[in-house]
């Protein structure tokens, strides 16, 4: 390169001067006040001494991944040990031989299965935890508590009066036992007597009926004089069901005799319980 004659008039002279203080080991800093030029040309073609380098922030990480990689750790262990993602692993040990398989595919599925298996068994603790501390949270109701509870309970799963369908009557259907207890207790607290109750029990033609029949008859504490004829769905074989087995005992229906005016005090309980609600919370 041609440099005007001045301040570089003697270029060469300088740029030997440069090159051998670069080699020595001096920055270009250090070579530019030592011969007091900033003529960058002059160090074309040489490269800095390794102690001017910024060193990588991951130098460390990756001289540990390959370490690790060649005493046969993998890609997953690899990253819960150091916290770097696959990718940056995968990069840094590419040239370095994949271990020895230590376990057959059968072991390794056995093992993944044992470890899945006790996740789910503390995710399965964590929920009975939560669940058991609710039901402790709860405590004993008020009468006021358990009345507008059985309020909500009838009109989330009980018959209704319609316009166009008068059907002023207490009728109420429940596959849980807890709701069907829950109900009863209710219609205790309100005075209404046991004998004024009708049961019925709906229930798959394929499932084991008379055994329904008996837990009902047991859940309720009532006499089989109190049970209409059980009602049955049909089977149809182009459907798949899941509501088989042991636990599947079908519905209950409850019905209360002379129950208009009781329907029409759940009603108006229940537009109190709105009316109420969508006030502001003093």
């Amino acid at each position: 390169m041609t440099h005007a004659p001045g301040k570089y008039a003697d270029f060469e002279g300088l740029r030997e001067k440069a090159v051998t203080l670069r080699r020595a080991g001096l920055s270009r800093r250090q070579i530019r006040d030592r011969l007091h030029v900033d003529n960058n040309d002059m160090l074309e073609g040489e490269s800095p001494p390794a102690w001017t380098k910024r060193p990588n922030a991951k130098d460390d990480l990756r001289e540990k991944a390959r370490e690790l990689r060649l005493q046969g750790w993998t890609y997953d262990r690899i990253q819960m040990e150091l916290g770097c993602s696959k990718s940056s692993i995968s990069l840094w040990v590419r040239d370095l031989p994949k271990p020895e398989r230590k376990r057959t595919p059968e072991e390794a599925s056995a093992i993944a299965r044992r470890g899945w298996e006790a996740t789910l068994l503390l995710r399965d603790e964590e929920r009975q935890r939560t669940k058991e501390a609710a039901r402790q949270a709860v405590g004993t109701l008020s009468p006021r508590e358990l009345f507008l509870l059985g309020v909500g309970l009838y009109w989330a799963e009980g018959s209704k009066d319609k316009p166009y369908d008068r059907r002023e009557n207490v009728c109420f259907v429940n596959s849980d036992p807890g709701m069907i207890e829950v109900f009863l207790t209710w219609l205790d607290l309100i005075g209404v007597e046991r004998e004024r109750l009708r049961f019925t029990v709906m229930i798959h033609e394929s499932a084991d009926v008379a055994g329904a029949e008996r837990y009902w008859a047991d859940l309720v504490g009532a006499e089989r004089s109190a049970f209409n004829k059980t009602t049955l769905k049909r089977h149809n074989p182009k459907t798949v069901r899941k509501n088989i087995g042991g636990a599947y005992r079908g519905c209950l229906v409850i019905k209360v005799l002379r129950g208009a005016d009781l329907y029409r005090r759940i009603e108006g309980s229940w537009y109190g319980i709105v009316e109420s609600a969508l006030r502001p919370i003093t």
